[in-house]
């Protein structure tokens, strides 16, 4: 074990991580040690006879740091960087981490002592935190089988082992899926239509493979998105369609069998644990409280949406002099009949969101409103070139605030998406609070040899979104990391992202950035003027596509899996209602539908829609007071940011708002009413 980076403690600045020492190598030893230095942990508090607070509860939340921070660190370059053996390794680690997280949470004695604490909190004087890091352990030890009998604990157990193993070659498969796709164009017309900076990072992604002369396009956004939006060539948009919509289907890295796995164990999960479906499982510890809410919520919103999204689509027939649409022509000819009605192409937005321009203009958002400052580092090790790192201080005092690490790029190594993670939470490590080391991975366009990066609007936003959600890590203010940052109710967490892509909507926000890459020269009154006449643009066919991915999800943990023995066929019936253009042979969504599957959002997709609700809502806030009025910001911050899961987010948002949020604000904004 000497040497191993994952096991020593780490010394560099903020005890930052050692990216530049570790090697995957290191990872499996590290954690088989630090489980048997957790195991010895949880040995001492079993042997405990006279029970407090510290010694039971506090003991517990500390039990495995070392284990936590070492798994934490494999489990975020496995979406970030991850090669082949480190991908492979999650098969022995997730196995390992499961077997490790039974052997605590089904352990009796352990329960009897949270359950000591817990019963007797009022005459131990457990107040604030204290108290709810008690409640919240012994909701999530009854969740995870502490109440049941020996049977039924063993078999949570293998339920649970199985599962651990599911997750990650789902993604895995979805990795490689993605990195399977190539398509070269060898006859320059064939890039009819397509703006220059595609072109040219479809070049140099085809010299990189030798093929020179030629032009490489593939499934990953920055290359997938805009073939599909501005590519004349039809027979091509249908190619780079079919191949997106179809990974995982019938291939190579099929994940039919996986879903239906993860789908039946999650349900007999939640059966021993006493819930009807995984879904209500789920929900008790949501904002929404059980599906019959979330239904009647997706339902209030498809029929406003499904209109709007017919009008759009008949829309675009009109324009497009034809009903022959197919999933292929909607974005590009969605494109041309927006720059038709509003004299706008995306692509004339480009030049003025230079990505480091971007990322100041984000920083200087967190500075006026939250009163933050990003300070460039150097000196702290990285995991790939393109990351970057930051000190982040408070304006004014300097005192310190955390440390900040930024990923945009897409590489073979890298999952899809985008997200923001943490390397340590906010709150108390070894006894002391600590500042947060918070992250955000994305895959935004390339600079090449003759632009810097150039994003697209919707790369903009997604950057202020992560951005949101890194700022909830960043100015959280507990004490304990259980209940600090972003560990709130999933239908919670996406409020604090959500709301700040409100500000690049708005003149005001993007004045602070949005300069032209070459001349400096400040985005144009006009070209703004068309980003807000058309953002409600197409707006119920965007409402509708979220609601689709919210409706199939809840229908998979909703449904006996017992009646569920094709994914294809269970997906076509669920969307029948929702699906406007006919399904295409080879079509299916769930196989490659990493947030359920793959990530954390099993029975919570609604979720974005919900926090829409709640970010319209308090975007109107600041509407009323001023963008940038300080005084909502540091209440927002006072009232969301910095509380973590300390009290239910219901009370946060009233405490911000004044009231319960209105769902007419979501709908006004995008003018589905």
């Amino acid at each position: 074990m000497a040497n191993n980076p994952l096991l020593e403690k780490f010394t560099l600045k903020d005890q930052a991580a050692p990216f530049d020492q570790i090697k995957v190598e290191h990872y499996l030893p590290a954690l088989e040690e630090a489980i048997k230095e957790a195991k010895a942990n949880l040995e001492k508090i079993k042997a405990e006879k006279n029970l407090t607070f510290a010694n039971t509860i506090l003991a517990l939340e500390q039990l495995s740091e070392k284990l936590d921070r070492a798994a934490n660190i494999y489990f975020n370059l496995f979406s970030a960087e991850a090669n082949e053996e480190h991908q492979a390794l999650a098969q022995k680690i997730s196995p390992l981490m499961s077997a490790f997280s039974s052997d605590v949470s089904l352990d009796e004695e352990v329960f009897k002592k949270i359950k000591f604490i817990y019963d007797n909190r009022q005459q131990l004087g457990l107040t604030g935190e204290d108290l709810k890091l008690t409640e919240k352990m012994y909701k999530d030890f009854s969740r995870n089988g502490a109440l049941l009998n020996p049977e039924q604990k063993e078999k949570l157990r293998a339920l649970d082992q199985e599962l651990s193993v599911l997750s990650p070659l789902f993604s895995e498969n979805c990795l490689k899926a993605i990195n399977a796709f190539e398509m070269y164009i060898t006859d320059s017309k064939d890039l009819a239509g397509l703006p220059e900076g595609a072109i040219e990072a479809a070049a140099i992604a085809a010299e990189a493979k030798g093929k020179k002369g030629q032009w490489l396009f593939n499934l990953q956004a920055p290359s997938l998105i805009p073939f599909l939006t501005y590519a004349d060539n039809r027979d091509l948009r249908e190619k780079m369609w079919r191949a997106s919509s179809s990974k995982n289907f019938k291939d190579q890295f099929d994940n039919q069998e996986i879903v239906l796995k993860i789908v039946k164990l999650s349900s007999e999960r939640a059966n021993i644990l006493g819930f009807k479906t995984y879904a209500e499982y789920v929900l008790e510890e949501r904002m929404a409280k059980d599906s019959a809410t979330v239904f009647a919520f997706l339902e209030k919103l498809i029929e406003p949406s499904m209109k709007a999204a017919k009008r759009d689509l008949d829309e675009v027939k009109k324009f497009a002099g034809t009903d022959d649409i197919k999933p292929w022509d909607f974005s590009y000819y969605s494109e041309k009949l927006k720059e038709q009605k509003y004299a706008f192409n995306e692509e004339e937005l480009r030049p003025y969101f230079k990505l480091e321009n971007v990322v100041e203009g984000v920083f200087e958002h967190a500075r006026r409103l939250f009163g933050l400052t990003f300070k460039p580092v150097t000196d702290i090790p990285v995991y790939h070139p393109d990351v970057k790192t930051y000190e982040v201080y408070e304006e004014g005092t300097n005192k310190y605030i955390g440390l900040f690490y930024t990923d945009f790029f897409p590489r073979e190594t890298k999952k899809s998406g985008a997200w923001m993670t943490s390397y340590r939470e906010q709150g108390m490590w070894a006894g002391e609070v600590k500042r947060p080391h918070a992250s955000i991975v994305c895959n935004f366009t390339k600079p090449t040899p003759t632009k810097p990066s150039l994003l697209s609007y919707d790369e903009v936003a997604t950057l202020f979104h992560e951005m949101g959600h890194a700022l909830h890590g960043l100015l959280s203010q507990c004490k304990y990391k259980s209940l600090a940052g972003t560990n709130v109710y999933w239908d919670f967490v996406e409020l604090p992202s959500q709301i700040m892509e409100n500000w690049v909507k708005e003149k005001e926000g993007l004045d602070v950035f949005a300069k032209h890459y070459e001349t400096g020269a400040p985005i144009p009154p006009e070209l703004v003027e068309k980003i807000k006449r058309s953002a409600q643009f197409q707006a119920g066919w965007m409402s509708l596509r979220q609601l689709t991915f919210g409706w199939l999800d809840m229908n998979w943990y909703t449904t006996s899996p017992s009646q569920i023995t094709d994914v294809d066929a269970f997906e076509t019936k669920t969307l029948e209602r929702l699906r406007l253009l006919p399904k295409e042979q080879g079509q299916n969504m769930s196989v490659s539908f990493g947030h359920i599957f793959g990530g954390g959002y099993a029975a919570g997709y609604y979720s974005y829609k919900w926090a829409e609700v709640l970010d319209a809502d308090a975007f109107e806030y600041f509407k009323e007071k001023g963008l940038f009025n300080k005084e909502i910001g540091t209440k927002f911050k006072n009232a969301i940011l910095s509380r973590g899961g300390t009290a239910h987010p219901m009370d946060l948002f009233k405490e911000f708002r004044g009231r319960e949020p209105d769902t007419a604000a979501l709908l006004k904004r995008d003018g589905l009413v």
